[in-house]
């Protein structure tokens, strides 16, 4: 009985990887940053129908804007790991006339319960041209708004609301435009886009 040498064996066939796929979604006010939850509430999967891609970095329920989602898991660490400090950029509509020292506050780094935020590059900014949200933002006559332009590289839960709030600032309203080099863009809500890698 003569024994089989490597040489006649059959080369070991290769699994064949899917494409890497970048993708930006306008997530909507209200949708959960993940595909699926057992209380039924809005979710990517009733937005997007692209298998095999995941979020990079979240996005909170009540924010809107700029998402981005590959099947890529390098790319999806690099996108959304706080160590690679990915720039990310907001449009946070705030109660309250915003005063030069709270900007100075924000630039600086303001204390959160969790430890200090890095600094910010921040600016006070017209009130943008943004679809309307569902629901409306809550409007009270006797309080003023504004508007701030905020960019910050960590990722901390619900960061940039609470380092608003830590100024004196609530925030209203706060719709995400910028991650890294990808802008959200023409993209209306629920609207989404291959991006090039």
């Amino acid at each position: 009985m003569r024994r089989r040498t490597g040489r006649n064996r059959r080369p070991a066939t290769r699994k064949r990887t899917a494409e890497p796929v970048l993708i930006a979604l306008n997530k909507p006010y209200g949708v959960l940053t993940q595909f699926s939850d057992d209380q039924g509430r809005a979710t990517l999967k009733d937005w997007l129908d692209c298998p095999g891609v995941y979020p990079a970095g979240r996005l909170d329920r009540d924010s809107e804007g700029l998402l981005l989602l590959t099947n890529d898991g390098k790319l999806q660490a690099r996108i959304s790991e706080p160590r690679h400090r990915v720039w990310k950029t907001y449009w946070a509509q705030v109660e309250g006339r915003v005063q030069p020292e709270q900007i100075r506050q924000l630039e600086a780094g303001v204390m959160l319960r969790d430890g200090p935020a890095l600094p910010a590059r921040v600016k006070e900014m017209p009130e943008p041209d943004l679809w309307q949200r569902d629901p409306p933002v809550r409007y009270r006559k006797t309080v003023p708004d504004s508007w701030l332009e905020i960019s910050i590289c960590e990722g901390r839960n619900r960061q940039v609301r609470r380092m608003t709030a830590a100024v004196g600032l609530p925030t209203l309203r706060l719709v995400r435009v910028r991650i890294g080099d990808w802008e959200l863009g023409g993209l209306l809500p629920g609207q989404w886009r291959k991006l090039p890698l």
